[in-house]
Parts: structure tokens; sequence; C-alpha cells
């Protein structure tokens, strides 16, 4: 005597099951190519979350919101769901849940924040699997290449357009030395640049002072490399080390 029933195993490859696998399987792999299409990019200039993990990301939501609108197929058609799904619930878990993944590729360090275009990249993403999922897939197709039309063309536009580069500043000073505000502003403003107003902040260890803050660019091309910055600190009286980085955000 079988442990499983034939007609009960039958029932998970019957014809209305196979199309509606065959439908799920479709709808996967189409948002798998569109997530791919996203992450692309991503992968070229050499990020954590390439090809692959938008791939997954999208094929993944396109999935669970895909299966919410077919539960009379589930385990095998064969027990009767008394409650039906209600897709928007699905919709928010992924959403919800793909918003901690994103979190974990937002990196910072100092007045430096990066990762924020890869964590919104992949909440659409997200979202391009769930316009598949439900059936949208011109829409899906149309959001996978503005996406990747944005990060690949933007960055471009930005350069064309005014802007404002800005610094990130570490002054350790000597011990005994006081150095003051104005003096500072003075000398970043003769080299092209303001401080930001409200980035200064002032630890004191090992008995010297240390400040930290964000230094504005004047113009596009009125600021000092950070090289002759550099140049120029090594040099200063008073300053026993220093760390320059750019202030991306």
């Amino acid at each position: 005597m079988a442990l499983i029933p034939a007609e009960t195993l039958a029932a998970y490859w019957s014809a209305s099951e196979n199309m509606t696998n065959l439908l799920v399987i479709i709808n996967v792999f189409g948002a798998l190519l569109l997530g791919m299409l996203v992450g692309y990019e991503r992968s070229y200039h050499g990020r954590a979350a390439g090809m692959r993990t938008y791939g997954l990301v999208c094929m993944a939501s396109a999935a669970l919101t895909v299966i919410s609108g077919y539960p009379q197929f589930w385990f095998g058609g064969m027990h009767v769901v008394t409650a039906m799904p209600d897709p928007t619930r699905v919709i928010q878990g992924i959403v919800t849940g793909i918003g901690f993944l994103g979190a974990g590729v937002i990196m910072r360090e100092g007045f430096s924040i990066s990762g924020l275009t890869t964590a919104a990249s992949i909440w659409a993403a997200s979202v391009i699997g769930i316009l598949v999922g439900i059936g949208f897939y011109a829409a899906a197709i149309a959001l996978a290449l503005t996406c990747a039309a944005v990060m690949l063309w933007i960055s471009k536009l930005e350069g064309w357009l005014p802007a404002r580069p800005a610094i990130a500043i570490v002054l350790r000073f000597r011990s005994g030395f006081t150095p003051q505000e104005d003096v500072l502003r003075r000398v970043a403003r003769e080299r092209g640049y303001t401080i930001a107003t409200g980035t200064i902040s002032i630890d004191f260890k090992e008995g010297c002072p240390e400040w930290h803050f964000v230094a504005v660019s004047l113009g596009r091309d009125m600021g000092t490399s950070l090289s002759a910055l550099a140049e120029e600190l090594a040099k200063f009286d008073g300053v026993e080390s220093f760390h320059l980085s750019h202030a991306r955000n």
C-alpha cells in the first residue's frame, strides 16, 4: 500500500495545476531578467549588490505576489481556502522586508554616507517584481528601463549642472594649541570653501583637540583639490595630523 495515494500526487500534476505553475514560472523568469537589467549598472560600477542580488529580489517579489492570486490551486487544489489572501498585505510584507535588505547596504563613515542609491534601487527592483506578479508587464518593463536609465545617465546630468562639492575634514592639533573657529573659516574661504553650518564637532583625545567638520566648495571648480589641501595642511603650524575625504551623501 502506497504511503501517499496516487490520486493525491496526481492532483499536484493536473492540467490546471501545471498551467498555473507555468504562468508562475513565466512571471518569475521575466522578473529575473528585469531585475538583472537594473542590477547590471550596479555590477558595472563595482557595487556589492549586482545582477544576482537584483535578479533574486525581483524574482522573489514576483513569485510571492503571483502565488497570492491563485489560492484555489494551493496544496494541489485539494484544500478549500477558507479565507482569501489579501495581495495588498503580501505586497506590504515584501516592501517592508526589502527595506531591511536595503538598510544593510547603507554605510556611514564620519560625514560620508554611501549605498543610498543601491538601497533605493533594490527597493525599486522589488516593486518591479510586484508589478510582474500582478500582471502589469508593460509597467514593469517601463519601470525597469527607467531605473536603469536613471542610474546610468542621471549622474552624467548631475555632472553638467552647477554643484558645490563637499569634503569631510578632521584636524588634530598639537597639545596646548588652541584653534579658533573664525580663523578656520577664513582659511577655508581663502581656498574656495565655506564650513557648513552645524557640522563642527570637537573631541579632545590624548590631550589634543580634534575638530571634525564639512567644508562646502563655493563652486564646482572653485575649491582647492584634496591633494593641494593636504600639502598645505602638512605645513600648518599647530596641525599634528589630519584626514581629508569627499563627503558623499
